[in-house]
């Protein structure tokens, strides 16, 4: 079991994360939660948590980004973690790091780095070669 229950993000637009984020995640084995109308998003990979929810601001706010933040998901190949970069760009994220090795990191990390169209920093690493 994971020691983390859930991880939160925050969006301004409901619709455009649920593009992003069915394709993005569902790259690297996550799958949407069904919920009822007006809940946030939710999304778990094989019925495990962490979950990954996407939330509007309860405060009523603008969602933003942590500065300096970023969640990292691992992907089971590097092929995971391309598509994963792939899809980000086409559903309105940014490019923050294109696939590819990061050997300071360790001999066999490989990941991209992107933004969601909110601007949540999000990682795909794959630590398996090949």
């Amino acid at each position: 079991m994971s020691i983390i229950s859930h991880i939160t993000l925050g969006t301004n637009d409901k619709d455009r994360s649920a593009q992003f984020y069915d394709a993005v995640l569902g790259a690297i084995g996550f799958s949407r939660l069904p919920k009822p109308a007006g809940k946030p998003l939710a999304y778990e990979r094989d019925g495990m948590m962490p979950t990954i929810y996407i939330y509007t601001p309860e405060d009523g706010r603008p969602a933003t980004w942590g500065n300096g933040t970023h969640v990292a998901f691992v992907a089971d190949t590097q092929a995971q973690v391309r598509l994963f970069h792939e899809l980000a760009l086409k559903f309105g994220g940014k490019t923050e790091g294109e696939p590819g090795p990061r050997p300071h990191y360790g001999p066999d990390y490989y990941a991209a780095y992107v933004r969601d169209p909110d601007g949540n920093k999000l990682q795909a690493v794959c630590y398996a070669s090949g």
